[in-house]
């Protein structure tokens, strides 16, 4: 609706003010639908807020330096957070690193970068495309994906030594992981070499950081690896194969400790059992070598009854493991006496 016009789209009367404050229609040569002078609103606007300042307006440079202030104020305080530290640049070089809490940098001498020291950044690799396509120590291929966790340990280092920290721990990771994958044969990588990888790749990643003072630390590192789906099937079928192998070693080696076990065992009872002989021997040449050193010393005392004893005691044990037959001396003897051989007879009926 024209600023002229009233409600109901008729023309407003003479006597009505228009929207910045004049009269509706007697300016300029009595035209009423021209807009009001520009100049006349500026300045009717600079007496009015002389009107409101004290002193008529005297001290008025005061708010454009009081707004001046207060901005130079807003962008030179900084608030740095427990988890961050700020680098105070002074005309864009490095001055001083500061502590989590409030700080000044005199803008626009100074200037502050906050880093999130305690924040653990991602770098992934492989989720989109063939990037993560990699050949194998056994010239196979695998599809890698992995991911690095960093943290900055060296806010200085991180901010001046390198640019684009992300992209380059990226491409660091990339490299490291390829040249791993490289020398290491498929199954193994897929199966029980993970863990050795992952060792390896890390150390790679954090000793390259280090070479190139990035001030980057590197927390973990995760990865998983699947063959293409071209190839899925020969795997498997690889992965079988394996797996029955590694069946027959076991049986084999299980077989091979079981045998082990029970020569270890009889080998172990032969022993004691020569241990046991060889006590006992020992034990009975001591016993009778004590028992000769008793007739000895009797023999010494008295010769000839130990002698008979002795001659006595061996024609008894002789004799009583013989047939005997007995002979009647003698011109009144009647030559060969019967004998019951009661001895057999025992024997016999023993059995």
């Amino acid at each position: 609706m024209p600023w002229n016009q009233d409600d109901d789209g008729k023309p407003k009367p003479t006597g009505d003010r228009g929207p910045w404050g004049g009269p509706g229609g007697n300016r300029n040569n009595g035209s009423g639908n021209r807009p009001p002078d520009l100049d006349e609103l500026i300045n009717k606007g600079r007496d009015q807020l002389k009107s409101l300042l004290p002193n008529g307006g005297k001290v008025g440079w005061l708010i454009p330096l009081a707004a001046f202030a207060a901005f130079w104020a807003y962008n030179s305080i900084y608030q740095v957070q427990p988890d961050e530290r700020g680098m105070v640049l002074r005309l864009g070089a490095y001055n001083r690193t500061v502590a989590p809490g409030l700080h000044f940098a005199a803008w626009p001498v100074d200037r502050m970068e906050v880093l999130p020291v305690a924040a653990e950044n991602q770098t992934s690799l492989g989720d989109t495309g063939d990037e993560g396509m990699m050949l194998t120590g056994d010239q196979n291929l695998l599809d890698i994906k992995f991911k690095v966790l960093w943290k900055i340990a060296d806010p200085q280092k991180f901010l001046f030594n390198v640019s684009e920290q992300q992209r380059m721990v990226q491409t660091v990771s990339e490299s490291a992981m390829r040249e791993i994958i490289g020398r290491t044969p498929a199954t193994e990588a897929l199966t029980t070499g993970r863990l050795l990888i992952q060792n390896q790749v890390t150390e790679i990643i954090q000793r390259t950081l280090d070479e190139y003072n990035a001030g980057v630390q590197i927390t973990g590192l995760a990865f998983e690896g699947v063959p293409p789906p071209q190839v899925q099937d020969a795997f498997e079928d690889v992965q079988r194969a394996q797996q029955d192998q590694q069946r027959s070693i076991n049986g084999a080696e299980q077989y091979a400790k079981q045998k082990t076990r029970n020569a270890e065992g009889d080998a172990a009872k032969r022993v004691e059992d020569a241990k046991g002989y060889a006590a006992q021997m020992t034990a009975t040449a001591k016993g009778e070598a004590q028992r000769f050193d008793q007739i000895y010393t009797e023999y010494a005392k008295a010769k000839d009854v130990t002698r008979t004893r002795l001659y006595l005691e061996t024609m008894e044990k002789v004799l009583a493991a013989s047939n005997k037959v007995i002979l009647e001396p003698g011109k009144s003897g009647s030559g060969v006496v019967p004998y019951l051989p009661l001895p057999a007879i025992t024997q016999g009926s023993a059995n």
